[in-house]
């Protein structure tokens, strides 16, 4: 399975404190940041627990997990 169709995790940050975490594909990711991007309405995203319909203005961060966990003291 290529790196692009591996989900990663994406934390979506709502104004009011609200988040949610989805497991996104690379171009579900992409899709989604477009629609942000564009702004107004709604969009559905198919993340690996079924579709989910966001409310894009509501949407004030989106996090990526790039995958790169450190543990301990790794920088010495």
């Amino acid at each position: 399975m290529a790196r692009d169709d591996e989900p990663r995790r994406v934390e979506v940050g709502f104004s009011g404190g609200q988040a949610i975490t989805l497991r996104l594909t690379q171009k579900g990711y992409d899709g989604l940041r477009k629609d942000v991007q564009r702004g107004g309405g709604w969009t559905e995203v198919e993340s690996e627990d079924g579709i989910v319909s966001l409310n894009l203005e509501a949407i004030v961060f989106m996090k990526l997990d790039t995958g790169e966990h450190r543990v301990g003291f790794s920088g010495l």
